[in-house]
């Protein structure tokens, strides 16, 4: 999102995070803008059962915590590395000055949340109103379609995993195994070693 050249240039530093460590808590006051170079983090809330929500899982070259800088509100969830991560942290004042004197990225970061809000809204209606295979299927198009922009037909693979795929849309992860199977008998993905592809 934001360049390496960039971040080197406002002084953003680069550090390592072992799986499952705590960038930062639900309620927490933001302090940093958060990218990342390499690895994996989650952004989840746990329900009063303890139950896990996942709202988003970022990979390399994603920004974290965004909204929460520019909108000046504490964090409305919690973020934990899901595997040896690398990544760049920019305090919030200097992000905002990056922000301001590159107009270029701050629209481009205007419209990354831009498009993770429609994600909200599409899932928040999946979750709501339709079947499991819709669902499961509203997610994975638009994560292939939106995100990754790719066109043909089972060229997208999926890099969650089933229970990432319930949590982030409410169901159980049994009834991701199943349905995932029946959509497979039906040709809407393909599973290869243990992998879907849609």
């Amino acid at each position: 999102m934001i360049s390496t050249e960039l971040l080197l240039k406002y002084a953003a530093t680069l550090k390592n995070f072992e799986k499952n460590v705590c960038l930062f808590r639900m309620n927490d006051v933001p302090r940093f803008y958060y990218q990342i170079e390499q690895g994996e983090v989650k952004v989840f809330n746990n329900n009063t059962d303890g139950k896990e929500f996942i709202h988003f899982i970022f990979s390399s070259n994603r920004g974290i915590g965004e909204a929460a800088l520019l909108g000046n509100f504490n964090y409305p969830a919690s973020c934990h590395t899901t595997q040896n991560s690398k990544i760049w942290l920019l305090p919030k004042n200097t992000f905002k000055k990056l922000l301001m004197e590159n107009q270029n990225v701050h629209f481009d970061i205007s419209k990354t949340m831009a498009n993770r809000l429609y994600f909200k809204s599409l899932i928040s209606k999946e979750i709501s109103i339709e079947n499991p295979e819709h669902k499961i299927l509203a997610l994975l198009d638009y994560l292939k379609e939106k995100i990754y922009s790719i066109e043909n037909p089972y060229g997208y693979k999926v890099e969650l995993s089933r229970q990432q795929i319930a949590d982030i849309i409410g169901l159980r992860v049994e009834t991701v195994i199943r349905t995932v199977k029946k959509l497979e008998k039906h040709n809407k993905v393909k599973i290869k070693n243990f992998k879907i592809y849609r």
